[in-house]
């Protein structure tokens, strides 16, 4: 074959229009030329003779291994015990006279604020008054010395009384009664939990019973919110008159509030004249 034509007839990937533009341009298209059929033949193994068969190794004999014997189950350990409810106070506060009642509070067990108090602090003044003040919880002093409103708060409240012509000494309509919502103090004066101002409440709600007041002093949040049951700022619920079981109630800062802030104070003043407005007319 002559060196001016180049064979690209063995190139079997190629058609005849790409071999001829590779033969125009002088590029030879290498591929392996067709293998004869004798040497395409398959080859056959020869057969191995016995010195030529490879030993294979037996396997290695692993003697049985013991079994282990398995442990019995341990039983599962019994779930704990639930915890035993705090005992409930008596079923029968709305029949208690104020001995029964004033003892049964000293008792009581109703929550876990039982466990940290050094007194209860369940109330003082005249019980036959028409006037009643409502705090919010015992502070340390309270605790302490088992009556409400007592330190520089109660020192406030009895300047407040006495400005309209009041006291805690006093009786009938020289005279109040002062009790708080909750009986126990809260561990580092916290405030009171939701769950401790329903145990508590029924003792509040036969002191009001029993004293048979003309007008309530709500004092404070909590104060505010167990009587009315409401969710309002006592900014927006002053200079009202409300209703805690047909008596009426007016609402104003507590004492302790006024001492952080005492701008507060001739609001807490006009709240006063409005409890007396409304005793007058009542």
């Amino acid at each position: 074959m002559s060196d001016d034509v180049l064979d690209t007839s063995f190139v079997p990937l190629l058609d005849a229009r790409q071999r001829a533009m590779l033969a125009e341009m002088g590029v030879r298209v290498w591929a392996p030329k067709p293998v004869p059929p004798a040497v395409a033949a398959p080859l056959v193994e020869a057969p191995q003779t016995a010195a030529q068969t490879p030993r294979v190794a037996a396997p290695p004999v692993v003697a049985p291994s013991r079994p282990v014997p398995t442990p019995p189950p341990t039983p599962s350990s019994a779930p704990p015990a639930p915890a035993e409810p705090p005992p409930s106070r008596p079923s029968h506060v709305d029949r208690m006279d104020w001995p029964e009642l004033r003892e049964t509070v000293a008792n009581c067990q109703a929550c876990g604020l039982c466990k940290g108090r050094k007194n209860t602090v369940f109330g003082v003044g005249d019980v036959q008054t028409d006037w009643m003040i409502v705090g919010e919880a015992p502070g340390e002093n309270e605790d302490l010395q088992g009556e409400p409103f007592v330190g520089a708060a109660g020192q406030l409240l009895d300047n407040m009384l006495r400005a309209v012509g009041r006291s805690r000494q006093g009786e009938g309509a020289q005279g109040a009664y002062i009790a708080n919502v909750l009986k126990c103090r809260p561990p580092a004066n916290r405030n009171p939990q939701p769950e401790e101002v329903a145990r508590c409440e029924p003792y509040l709600v036969r002191q009001v019973t029993l004293v048979k007041p003309k007008v309530i002093v709500a004092m404070g949040r909590f104060a505010v919110q167990s009587l009315l049951k409401t969710t309002e700022p006592i900014g927006r619920l002053r200079g009202r008159v409300h209703r805690y079981e047909g008596v009426p109630v007016i609402v104003t800062y507590h004492p302790a509030y006024l001492l952080r802030t005492p701008g507060d104070k001739g609001k807490a003043w006009a709240d006063l004249c409005l409890a007396m407005h409304t005793l007058d007319n009542a």
